[in-house]
Order: structure tokens, then sequence, then C-alpha cells
């Protein structure tokens, strides 16, 4: 079983801890016939997925968090899960070639279009966070309606991941007003994540418009907005990446960039 594991490691962070499961529960499946005369092996369990992290509180920080400490070299690159899921999957991959670690805000009705994507990016080694159920302006709701997007999408992510997600960012708004921030506490998220640097690449200005924006902004602790359903993304990442590397700034999660 030991070699199994070393053997599948790699798989098993690309193809999904699940997938890999199965792979070696089908390969116990094969064992004696009950009627043989040598003993039967024991039963082994199929490989379950640890649950995602859960969300973190970092005592002396806001509630609302826009950027992360600037005595380090480390940002965070944050993306809206929404879109076509082949985007999704270039962008995690570009990251992960270059070593990069990103979070992921996923809309929850994006989540039940496409429910592997939650353990795709988990397995990933990246943040995986709530952005509302259906992405509506959620600073014009009123409290019971609000809550219901916040709470909807928290239910699909544990679901599919067993945690609620390690962020709640709201929808169609860069700040989350009191209420917001109330609502998202009751269910389960002691910060809102906002940030400090926007791509604006859901304008589709063109990749060069979308590295140039934010290689002019960007700093130590800088958490960057970028979505997930837009050409210009994917072709920014890889020159934004090497810029990121020529400076000596670390991509990471925003639950890394916290952490001290």
């Amino acid at each position: 079983m030991g070699r199994v594991t070393l053997t599948c490691r790699r798989s098993v962070l690309r193809a999904g801890v699940g997938a890999a499961g199965a792979a070696v529960a089908g390969a116990f499946a094969t064992g004696c016939d009950a009627d043989s005369a040598a003993p039967a092996p024991a039963p082994v369990p199929s490989a379950v997925p640890r649950p995602a992290p859960a969300p973190h509180r970092f005592p002396g920080l806001p509630v609302q968090i826009t950027h992360g400490p600037r005595d380090r070299r480390r940002v965070a690159l944050t993306f809206h899960g929404q879109g076509d899921p082949a985007t999704a999957k270039a962008v995690l991959a570009e990251a992960e070639r270059a070593g990069a670690r990103v979070t992921v805000l996923a809309v929850g009705s994006w989540l039940d279009a496409h429910p592997r994507l939650a353990r795709r990016i988990i397995d990933g080694g990246h943040d995986l966070g709530n952005h509302t159920q259906r992405h509506l302006t959620i600073s014009a709701m009123g409290e019971e309606e609000a809550y219901a997007e916040i709470s909807g999408c928290a239910d699909r992510l544990r679901r599919l991941t067993g945690s609620i997600g390690t962020w709640f960012r709201p929808s169609r708004s860069r700040y989350a007003t009191p209420l917001v921030q109330r609502l998202a506490h009751r269910a389960g998220y002691p910060h809102v994540l906002s940030y400090d640097v926007d791509s604006l690449d859901f304008t589709s200005p063109g990749a060069p418009a979308v590295t140039r924006k934010i290689s002019g902004e960007i700093r130590n602790g800088s958490v960057v907005s970028l979505h997930f359903g837009y050409a210009d993304t994917v072709a920014a990442l890889p020159a934004l990446l090497d810029e990121l590397d020529r400076r000596g700034l670390r991509a990471v999660t925003t639950t890394e960039l916290l952490t001290r």
C-alpha cells in the first residue's frame, strides 16, 4: 500500500484524492474468493478525501480584509469562481506550473453546474471560498435574502468538500456592508475578503492591459481581484507570474498570506 501511495502521489495532487482512492479500492476489490482455501484479506476502506480547510479567525485583523502584511514578499491572487470550466482549469494549471497557489471564491450556482471543480481546486492546494449562491447585488438585498445567498453557497461547499470554505466575498461589491458582514459571521465566516488591486479583467481589455494594471499596483501583501470566466485572464497569467517572480513576490493562498 505504501508503494502505491508513493507512485500515485502526483496523480492525487493533479486528479483529486477521490479518483485516486477509487483506483486503490478497485485494486483490492479482486481479493481471495470466499470459497478459497486461503483466508480472505481484511477489507480495505476506500480513501475518503479529507474535509477542506475551514475558515480561520485571525486575531487582531479587521472583519473586512483588503490586504495582508506589507512586510513580507507575498501576494494573494483571488479569482471569482464562475464561467467556462475549461477556462478555470487553464488558470489553475498555469498557476500550478509556476508553483503559485490562488484563492477561488466560488458562486454556488456554478458549483451546482460543475461540482467536480470544488475538489479540483482543493486538491491543487488552493483556497476555496464563498461568493454567494447566485452572484447578485447582495448589498441591495434585505436580511433574509442576503443570508440565503451566503448560506446557500456555504451549504454547497460543505456538501462538496466537507467545509463551508475558507473565505466569504460579497457579490457585485468590493466591500461588504455592515449587514453583510454580520450575516457572513452568522454563517460561519469570521472575516470577509475584499482586495486592494482590481485587475479589471472582466472588462476584457486584453491580456497586456491586465498584466500592466496589476503590475502597476501590486506590492507586498496585496490581494488581487481576478476572474475565471475571461480569456484575457488566462492569457495574462504567464506574464504576470513571471513579473511576480522577477520582483521576488510569491503568490500564495489568502490563508497563507495572513498566517505568520
